[in-house]
């Protein structure tokens, strides 16, 4: 992957054709994959383009062409070695393979994805793992397609179906990915003299509306990445800086755990805003009501836009979910980023719940499209950098919260511990001077003036201490304390593992899995915690 896309999350647009392309049909093809690669080189101008293919003669050479017309990167996924491959291509075709070999970033064969048949490696099979592998690494497949299924299990129609469907079944596990995500851009690419229709016609397949939302989100967070400058460090123990896909991975993490820092300061200062806004309103309210003074109408009127004015703002930054959505980008990276140094062929992705996947779509494929390149085939132990590591982030970070914790559970109690101290002083003024049981035992000059007092204290204080106590509840403080604990439980119990069985990739895989759940747990309770008017 070129320089370029090295900070940023590409948008990778996969590739697949087929080789019969008609010589009269050529043109209207080229302006139709030209025009579809404009529109999101336009839509999205926070993110490089990346063309994914396969470089087969016909559509995926043409798309080469015109990705370098468009000064578009390219990736090479190739079914073998280059040099047997050459062998496919007529003299012409195989004089363009070898130049967008040449200028690609990355050339690298495609991994067996499936189980290798019992009759051996075909052909067929090679193609289809690089056409799986394409599917499932881009955000959206451009298909110059006829729109036929596919007949031999590794065509155009079947990457379409890779895509829509998940229709293969990986070494491990099975393919349950959200269908609601993809989409396909199939330009109409004749075989036969008697189309149905004119070449060159669009049609998009699957969720376009879920795709262009995943790819804003994507740029989103690329236009916010090109405003953090990032310091020199690592994760990772040296010696780990001669992978680019592990050094891109880490980058994006680290950027993506600073954004989300960054969004979670403007979040809390927004609910204390709000907090704050609230009390003064309800204070003012009172003032007007009880005490009649008229000018505080005006207070009253002031708080209502100071809080309409920050609760827009929080919609506007979208500091709420870019807190939420980019901690889970960056969690999920350094999951990928630990898994691939250990030399596990494990893809985080795929490990995503349905709920996850339905939530944080946009993040699933950044870790695919970030995972792009050669296998990592060096093993690297883990203990010390992974498991031990986090769990002394989770000791100290459930030190630091039950800290925050008990600071949360006293401030509430001591507000109310005041508001029930007012309310029986205002019970107390009421028998001994406001007559409620018997005559007035203690004459007071002004009894409605020390009574409209009580009344504002009292229902000023407690507003404040249902605000205080909304404040609190929204930062989850309870969940968040016992969620470190239980990690720092889960991580010390990988380590005994780690150190009486050694580094397996079973035991790496229910590592990931748990690191993700944690995360995505995380994530789906403080979705609900949005800054509003009601704290």
């Amino acid at each position: 992957m070129s320089a370029d896309v090295q900070h940023t999350i590409p948008i990778v647009i996969g590739v697949t054709g087929h080789r019969e392309i008609r010589e009269q049909d050529l043109p209207a093809i080229r302006r139709a994959v030209k025009a579809e690669l404009k529109k999101l080189q336009t839509r999205y101008p926070h993110s490089p383009l990346l063309m994914l293919s396969s470089l087969a003669q016909g559509g995926d050479l043409l798309c080469a062409d015109i990705s370098e017309e468009l000064g578009i990167p390219l990736a090479a996924i190739l079914p073998r070695e280059q040099k047997d491959y050459e062998q496919d291509f007529s003299p012409d075709a195989a004089a363009r393979f070898s130049h967008h070999c040449s200028r690609a970033g990355q050339v690298f064969v495609a991994p067996c994805i499936e189980e290798v048949p019992v009759a051996g490696i075909s052909r067929d099979y090679q193609f289809r793992q690089a056409g799986i592998y394409v599917s499932t690494h881009c955000h959206i497949l451009l298909a110059l397609w006829d729109g036929h299924p596919g007949t031999h299990g590794c065509g155009t129609g079947d990457a379409v179906d890779f895509v829509l469907n998940g229709s293969y079944k990986p070494v491990s596990g099975a393919v349950l990915r959200s269908g609601s995500n993809e989409a396909v851009i199939h330009i109409f690419t004749p075989r036969s003299d008697a189309p149905e229709e004119a070449a060159g016609t669009v049609h998009i397949l699957g969720n376009q509306d879920a795709v262009q939302d995943i790819l804003h989100r994507t740029d989103a967070f690329n236009r916010s990445a090109a405003s953090v400058s990032m310091e020199a460090g690592s994760r990772l123990p040296s010696g780990s800086s001669g992978d680019p896909v592990l050094n891109r991975m880490e980058t994006i993490s680290r950027l993506a755990g600073r954004l989300s820092r960054q969004a979670a300061k403007q979040y809390r200062l927004v609910l204390v805003f709000l907090a704050v806004a609230s009390a003064l309103l309800t204070f003012a309210f009172l003032m007007y009501d009880e005490a009649q003074a008229i000018w505080m109408i005006l207070v009253c009127g002031a708080m209502l836009a100071a809080a309409w004015i920050c609760r827009r703002y929080a919609v506007h930054s979208d500091c709420h979910r870019c807190y939420i959505e980019y901690r889970v980008l960056a969690e999920c990276l350094r999951v990928q980023t630990y898994l691939r140094y250990a030399g596990s062929h494990l893809q985080a992705a795929e490990l995503f719940s349905w709920t996850q996947q339905e939530e944080t779509a946009w993040v699933m494929n950044a870790l695919f499209v970030l995972t792009i390149g050669p296998p990592q085939e060096t093993e690297h132990e883990i203990r010390t950098c992974w498991v031990q590591e986090q769990r002394d982030y989770h000791k100290a970070a459930s030190r630091s919260a039950g800290k925050k914790l008990k600071i949360s559970d006293n401030v509430v109690h001591f507000a109310l511990i005041l508001s029930v101290v007012l309310y029986l002083a205002a019970v107390e003024y009421e028998i001994l001077c406001g007559g409620l049981l018997f005559q007035p035992s203690v004459l007071v000059a002004d009894v409605e003036f020390w009574r409209t007092i009580l009344k504002i204290v009292l229902g000023t204080i407690s507003a404040v201490t249902l605000f205080i106590a909304g404040f609190y509840g929204r930062l989850s403080l309870p969940r968040t304390f016992s969620d470190h604990q239980k990690m720092e439980r889960f991580y010390s119990s990988i380590d005994t593992r780690l150190e009486k069985y050694g580094q397996t990739e079973d035991l790496l895989s229910i590592l990931a899995r748990e690191e993700l759940i944690e995360n995505g747990n995380w994530c789906s309770y403080q979705r609900d915690n949005t800054p509003d008017i009601s704290i």
